[in-house]
């Protein structure tokens, strides 16, 4: 219903916004934290993650842990650790594993691990304040690695320049791969969140792990689309990655993304309700404050819903504010308009039935329309 209004305090700060979420796991809390601040959500699994129970691999590394007990266990997420005691249970190796990982020297990445440790009842020797994969790296090169046997829990994302770290230090290096990535059963979800990229139709897009971030590209490029999906990337869809290690995959690629400080859900959804707004437009129209945001608009903070047709014709217009835009570059800006420039005119009935106040847009008799910026703002706006 396009003619319904919110008030301000109806609407969240990602009201009017179109998030797309990329992830596998935790995808429903994602999807749930941006619904909450009013946001559309488009999810599409860019990954499906193989079930830890028929991982042949990971059976394989856990039996050689307990074959050949390492001297040093580094746990990376609390669900893998979980994930690879449960497995282990299932395949009757559970306590053999735990009564290994009591006799090696235990290192958590962060808080979350601990806790999972713990829970195990083992006990972690250390954990980084940062939460972060490099200073694991510094601790293990400072106390020193030659000839040491090293299991790293890796968590399906890549882990740049560590495992070569250790290597080179003389360590040998032991993976165990708690997840596995593969791509997803339906592929139709993600080619549609891909042709709404490069589409313009989200305004920012979320990445949680590597893999995700790698598959989507690689999908692009399949369809040919990558040029298209980086341009949207680069100029139009925010990429908001929850951390560096996510973000790696689309930065090859010359992606510049926005990361927030704390590698959690919570502070990447807080980061997205300050970016987004404040990349809005905001103009001084008839009086009113319009801010135009994805697929609405904010008229003196109210919330007002706007058709697809509707939002590409007031973006048209806001490129020059209180221009004249032709018809004819009107009708080029409606999606699938043909030549008929009757659609034009009909778009615009719906825009400022939508907008809510009919003067917001001006009709300039035999040339086209124009919005109706405030005179004092008409300066500014001049040379735009």
């Amino acid at each position: 219903m396009y003619d319904e209004q919110q008030r301000p305090e109806e609407h969240g700060p990602l009201a009017g916004f179109t998030v797309g979420v990329t992830a596998a796991r935790r995808a429903d809390e994602l999807g749930a934290l941006l619904q909450r601040r009013g946001a559309a959500v488009l999810h599409a699994p860019a990954l499906r993650i193989v079930p830890l129970s028929d991982d042949s691999e990971l059976l394989a590394a856990t039996k050689q842990v307990i074959d050949d007990v390492p001297d040093i266990v580094v746990a990376t997420t609390a669900i893998g650790f979980r994930g690879w005691i449960e497995a282990a249970d299932g395949w009757g190796l559970g306590e053999d594993l735990l009564d290994r990982l009591r006799g090696v020297e235990l290192l958590a990445r962060g808080p979350k691990v601990k806790g999972a440790i713990r829970a195990a009842g083992l006990t972690e020797e250390w954990s980084p304040s940062s939460e972060s994969m490099a200073e694991v790296l510094d601790r293990l090169l400072e106390e020193g690695i030659e000839g040491r046997r090293i299991a790293i829990q890796l968590h399906g994302e890549p882990l740049p320049g560590f495992v070569e770290a250790l290597r080179a230090g003389g360590a040998e290096v032991l993976g165990i791969p708690v997840y596995r990535w593969m791509p997803p059963e339906d592929i139709g979800p993600v080619d549609r969140l891909l042709d709404a990229t490069v589409s313009r139709g989200l305004d920012a897009l979320t990445f949680t792990s590597a893999p995700a971030a790698a598959s989507l590209l690689n999908r692009a490029e399949e369809r040919g689309l990558l040029p298209e999906l980086l341009a949207a990337l680069n100029h139009d869809v925010l990429p908001a990655c929850v951390g560096p290690v996510t973000a790696l995959p689309l930065q090859a690629r010359g992606v510049d993304t926005v990361q927030p400080d704390r590698f959690r859900l919570g502070p990447l959804v807080q980061l997205l309700c300050q970016e987004l707004p404040s990349r809005a437009r905001s103009l001084p129209i008839a009086g009113h404050r319009v801010e135009i945001r994805g697929h609405a608009v904010l008229v003196d903070g109210a919330l007002r819903p706007v058709p697809p047709a509707g939002m590409s014709l007031l973006r048209a217009l806001s490129r020059r504010p209180g221009w004249v835009v032709a018809r004819s570059e009107l009708l080029r800006a409606l999606p699938g308009a043909g030549r008929d420039e009757h659609a034009v005119e009909t778009a615009m009935a719906r825009l400022r039935t939508a907008l809510g106040a009919p003067k917001l847009i001006q009709t300039v008799v035999k040339r086209g329309y124009r919005l109706a910026l405030d005179p004092a703002a008409d300066a500014k706006y001049a040379d735009a």
